[in-house]
């Protein structure tokens, strides 16, 4: 019997977009396990289907741990101009839904420093859209 972290990784490559929303939203917390990042990554880029990046930044920043909202950073900050709106919009999904503006700003506050100049550009471009919530 395959575990959950198994059958999310499992349902990351799936051809069904929804499978791949649900896989998004099982692995964001294990952002911090390499082959869980590696596939986080490639959904929120995932070229097939704009719900997918949105959900999956979506689920990244209600998790709120420096390693998923690292993700999302790492990633903005070489997605083309779309991916980057999806992220935008599932990320402010998130904050509009609990009160996670104040976690995703300190943990962009703590990314600006990252050793990897692409995570401190994306933190940077997070922060925007924390202000960007009205909070």
């Amino acid at each position: 019997m395959m575990s959950g972290l198994e059958a999310a990784l499992a349902g990351a490559s799936s051809p069904s977009w929804s499978h791949r929303v649900r896989a998004g939203h099982d692995l964001a917390s294990f952002a911090d396990v390499p082959e869980a990042a590696e596939a986080l990554v490639g959904l929120l880029l995932d070229g097939e289907d704009t719900a997918v990046t949105r959900q999956t930044a979506e689920a990244l920043a209600r998790v709120g741990t420096v390693a998923s909202v690292r993700l999302i950073a790492l990633v903005v900050a070489d997605a083309d101009d779309g991916q980057a709106d999806w992220m935008q919009t599932g990320v402010q999904d998130a904050l509009a839904r609990k009160d996670g503006v104040l976690e995703v700003a300190a943990v962009c506050g703590q990314l600006v420093r990252d050793p990897e100049e692409a995570v401190r550009r994306g933190a940077a471009e997070i922060s925007a859209w924390t202000d960007d919530t009205g909070c």
